[in-house]
């Protein structure tokens, strides 16, 4: 409850600050062009709320070797889940191993003050294994309603790990802070608010089979960004948001016709280095 707490009042803070501040954005461009292409790429640290994940796979099949049905309906509750940062990896494999983000965008104006942006996160979402989690439903026609051990080789592992993956269509809102006589320096606040699908890919094994399933929209996601953004000599510059989000998964697919739904708030702490073009 402080993180929602002070995460709300950040971006109260944030939206207010932009809100009164009068001073123009000047940017010394040509009277003749009009808005402003960018591009960032960064990393991101993510946190995430507790989810109740529902599994449900109606087959009639039957496993005639464990004399069992194989379907099953049911939930577990409160489970726990952390991010997968992989920084250490990124020198010796690629840049794209850890939590990154992309920003592709538009600004309206040559104030640069309102602007549309593309925005994906590269999130990973792995649920813990061995928590231990009330259940309640039902596994191969027995019914379970019970306090029980997460085993990843005997009962569940969950994960997006090729990303829970959302993206984003934002409108973008900046308002000066300070500026240097050049305007070769200048900081910025930033808010960013959207919408949009997400798209992941997700890992599960279940009763001991596994599947590494493929790329599908799955649900949809709500966010809110905000932050301070530094611009260096007119055309780089530097971007540090705190991003608070809604992600809803309606369709996950798992073992099987099965599927899975949970749905989550997470909080990212988001870095990006990016480059502008005026038009």
């Amino acid at each position: 409850m402080k993180k929602i707490f002070f995460l709300s009042l950040f971006f109260l803070i944030s939206i207010s600050l932009l809100k009164s501040q009068d001073t123009t954005l000047q940017i010394h461009t040509s009277k003749k062009s009009k808005g402003t292409f960018y591009f960032s790429w960064g990393y991101n640290r993510d946190w995430f709320s507790k989810s109740d994940i529902h599994f449900k796979n109606p087959s009639t099949e039957f496993d005639q070797q464990k004399g069992v049905s194989k379907s099953y309906d049911f939930t577990i509750y409160d489970a726990e889940a952390k991010d997968r940062p992989g920084f250490k990896n990124m020198l010796r494999t690629d840049l794209t191993i850890p939590q990154y983000v992309y920003r592709l965008g538009y600004y309206f104006n040559n104030k640069k003050d309102l602007g549309i942006e593309i925005n994906f996160d590269h999130v990973k979402y792995i649920m813990n294994d061995y928590q231990t989690l009330h259940i309640r439903g039902t596994i191969r026609g027995q019914t379970i309603d019970k306090d029980t051990l997460i085993d990843p080789q005997t009962f569940l592992h969950f994960e997006h790990s090729d990303g829970a993956n959302f993206f984003m269509l934002n409108i973008v809102k900046r308002q000066r802070l300070f500026a240097s006589k050049n305007s070769n320096h200048m900081l910025s606040g930033i808010v960013k608010m959207g919408a949009g699908p997400v798209v992941p890919r997700t890992d599960v094994t279940l009763f001991g089979e596994r599947l590494n399933n493929r790329f599908h929209v799955a649900g949809y996601c709500l966010g809110i960004e905000a932050g301070l953004h530094y611009d260096a000599f007119k055309h780089i510059f530097l971007e540090y948001t705190a991003k608070g989000s809604f992600a809803n998964y309606t369709n996950v697919l798992v073992i099987g016709e099965g599927k899975a739904k949970h749905h989550f708030w997470t909080f990212e702490n988001i870095l990006t280095l990016g480059l502008e073009f005026p038009m």
